[in-house]
């Protein structure tokens, strides 16, 4: 068979959300300072410096369970590396970059769990995401038992097994990054330096298993090139691709739901055993959303044992294990540089490190910050004219008083063109943007919403123009909630920009904060600032409505003068909803 190098695919578009991930969601000034604190010895120091909250009481944990369980989790935790811990975390993808929402990822058990149905059993190290796909992209880490309506030890759907993969987050064990994804001793498709291997460098026949990333890049190859039977034959694992008994409403297509999947089959059936033999049990499911799994079994948890894939509805599945992304999924670090969408120095340095031992610093590690934007070029009056970013506004080769009279025109319903059109529509969130300044845009964005609040100001002072609106209708005031608006807020409002200025969905900055979790002294400082609080959506809710929506207990304040100062606000058709919730009150 005939392989071609280049790299596979991702599956259903994800290579665009990943390489925005790798870029924005864990920045270097995070890695830097969370690192930084951690060679210290100040763990607390690097989760903070991580945007990960601690929700427990580190000094109580030995009158809880005891001083040698709290003895284990303070060794855990000198080594918790929570900037990594970010980088490898479960996201949404599908044109987003943001963390998978409601999710436990479980790090470290710290004693056998119950298998009486008594008490909740031995705590465990673990974490869990944001309830908000768009809200503040903050993780919460967590020590007490995790209950599970499943087996003992065996965690429900919503919950990530990550105890056999402390190289994911614990600095002692990041070396094995290199052998979990197949490699030896080297990464699948490159040198150790991180160089990428040529095309006649790969493996045109099978290699054997004493080359593990040969053999690897041999299964990679077939996954590419032949057919899916070929694949799994080449990593071992026997295909069923008998399709479940057809439903009513749907036909399940199992080569489909398998394709779909971006699995690194040579590490599934080694991710299987671990968990196996961790007492976690021998059938795991992958869903691909609310339709089918794909199960995966052990004829046998000896060494002539085999892993069996099929697939199935997914009620058919309801009482397996959940197989964790993190185990069986390839590596986005590995198909982003397979790609050239990044290099190995805006690796985590961590897993640079892992991946690449011989490779040689050419600069700072970690993602690149933001740059200064560049000029654009635009078509206006039949010439081709330089637009920038510079100086907090889109500087454009136009007098201030061609500027005034086209301001003056669009004031009066004229239409507006060239330059002046690029200006009105960063400002506004309206009309066509140059690809180059839309991608400008996006950054400031994606900063954002990753809670990058150094880079944002870095972008502010780089010239980038405050008052620029995204696709939404948002300003930078409406995604303050998802940063630190202590030393932004002030900056904005002198800038000009309208506390009372609404995104597409008619929010105000003050409803955003309060309807996507904004932080109390947000809320209090937008108030202080000069918001007002009789602002409704384009649902006709009330700020008292959605403080109540959300159980925003923090809020009680606004809820109250809301009630107060404006009564009768907000939608009827939610009053009448909850009736009997306001009864109770």
């Amino acid at each position: 068979m005939s392989h071609r190098a280049e790299p596979y695919c991702f599956p259903r578009d994800e290579a665009s959300s990943w390489e925005r991930i790798r870029r924005y969601a864990v920045p270097r000034w995070m890695i830097e300072r969370a690192t930084e604190r951690r060679l210290a010895g100040d763990w607390p120091g690097a989760c903070a410096a991580a945007g990960v909250d601690i929700a427990f009481d580190p000094s109580e944990v030995a009158r809880e369970y005891g001083e040698p369980v709290a003895a284990a989790l303070e060794d855990d935790l000198r080594h918790l590396a929570p900037d990594l811990l970010r980088w490898h975390l479960p996201r949404w993808l599908g044109g987003r970059t943001t963390l998978a929402t409601d999710r436990t990822v479980v790090l470290a058990g710290y004693g056998p769990p119950a298998r009486d149905g008594g008490s909740p059993g031995a705590p465990y190290l673990h974490v869990t995401t944001p309830a908000m796909i768009d809200g503040p992209q903050r993780i919460s880490l967590r020590f007490q038992a995790v209950v599970s309506a499943q087996a003992p030890g065996v965690f429900g759907r919503r919950t990530d097994d990550w105890t056999t993969a402390r190289h994911l987050w614990d600095t002692r064990r990041t070396a094995e990054l290199r052998q979990r994804y197949g490699g030896g001793d080297r990464a699948p498709f490159f040198r150790t330096d991180g160089g990428l291997l040529e095309t006649h460098e790969l493996p045109t026949a099978e290699p054997g298993a004493g080359d593990p990333a040969a053999r690897a890049e041999w299964v990679a190859l077939i996954q590419q090139n032949g057919t899916l039977a070929e694949a799994f034959a080449a990593a071992g694992i026997e295909l069923d691709l008998t399709a479940p008994a057809a439903s009513r409403w749907y036909r399940v297509d199992p080569e489909a739901v398998l394709r779909n999947l971006a699995l690194d089959l040579t590490r599934l059936e080694p991710a299987v055993r671990r968990l196996a033999d961790a007492g976690v049990g021998d059938r795991f499911q992958i869903t691909d959303g609310w339709r089918s799994s794909a199960l995966f079994e052990l004829t046998d948890r000896g060494p002539l044992g085999r892993l069996k894939v099929r697939v199935v509805e997914r009620n058919d599945a309801q009482d397996v294990a959940v197989l964790p992304e993190a185990l069986w999924r390839r590596l986005p670090d590995l198909d982003l540089l397979r790609t050239g969408a990044i290099a190995p120095q805006g690796l985590h340095p961590l897993v640079a490190a892992a991946l690449f031992p011989d490779l040689v610093p050419a600069g700072p590690a970690g993602p690149p910050g933001p740059g200064s934007p560049a000029p654009v070029p635009v078509r206006c009056r039949g010439e081709w004219h330089e637009v920038a970013f510079r100086g907090g506004r889109l500087d454009m080769p136009h007098s201030e008083e061609e500027q005034q009279r086209e301001r003056a025109l669009h004031a009066f319903g004229g239409a507006v063109a060239g330059c002046f059109a690029v200006q009105h529509a960063a400002t506004s969130g309206t009309g066509r943007l140059p690809k180059a300044l839309r991608a400008q845009r996006r950054e400031l964005f994606l900063r954002a919403q990753h809670g990058d609040t150094p880079g944002v100001l870095e972008l502010l002072d780089a010239g980038v123009d405050p008052r620029v609106r995204d696709g939404g209708g948002r300003t930078l005031l409406h995604v303050l909630h998802l940063l630190d608006h202590e030393p932004l807020l002030s900056r904005l409002l002198s800038a000009g920009l309208d506390l009372e200025a609404t995104d597409h969905r008619d929010r105000t900055p003050l409803f955003v904060a309060v309807n996507d979790a904004g932080s109390k002294a947000l809320v209090e400082a937008l108030i202080e600032a000069g918001a007002r609080i009789d602002a409704v959506d384009q649902t006709e809710l009330s700020l008292a409505q959605v403080v109540r929506k959300y159980r925003r207990a923090d809020l009680r304040f606004l809820h109250d003068r809301v009630r107060a100062e404006h009564p009768g606000i907000g939608a009827d058709w939610w009053n009448e909803w909850h009736e009997d919730e306001e009864e109770d009150r």
